[in-house]
């Protein structure tokens, strides 16, 4: 069996990866939502329920698209979905959301710790130091 490209970052429920991982997380793990992160996606229609939640790369000013996403995937979980969110390659958008959503979900105290807990889920994660601004802003306490 290989190596699956996705992790969970909150164990049976909440999946992140890329966007090369899409059908093996169907496959695997029956996920009933999927936010796709790229700015840049596709806009044709797809076999699964996927819905953009844009988050611009390399730009500045990203409060309102990231805490969207995260409100997405935390309003999703609350629901009792099984969700997978995913940008093009899974390392800065994706984590952006899953230090976001560790936060939100009280599973982390600090942006920092969160990050932690991220990287040692997906290694590849990756977040700018754009990104870590707009998290900070988003969540100044942490």
């Amino acid at each position: 069996m290989s190596e699956q490209n996705y992790q969970a970052l909150i164990k049976d429920r909440i999946y992140i990866g890329g966007a090369d991982d899409v059908k093996e997380v169907m496959e695997n793990e029956k996920a009933d939502v999927i936010f796709d992160l790229r700015a840049e996606a596709p806009t044709n229609s797809s076999d699964f329920n996927r819905i953009h939640s844009p988050i611009v790369d390399d730009q500045e000013n990203q409060e309102e698209s990231v805490k969207n996403a995260i409100d997405n995937v935390v309003g999703a979980y609350h629901e009792g979905e099984k969700v997978y969110f995913h940008c093009g390659g899974g390392s800065n958008r994706t984590g952006t959301v899953a230090i976001g959503t560790l936060l939100a979900l009280g599973k982390a105290d600090t942006i920092e710790e969160a990050e932690e807990k991220a990287k040692a889920i997906r290694p590849k994660i990756n977040v700018k130091p754009e990104m870590k601004a707009v998290l900070k802003r988003i969540y100044p306490d942490a």
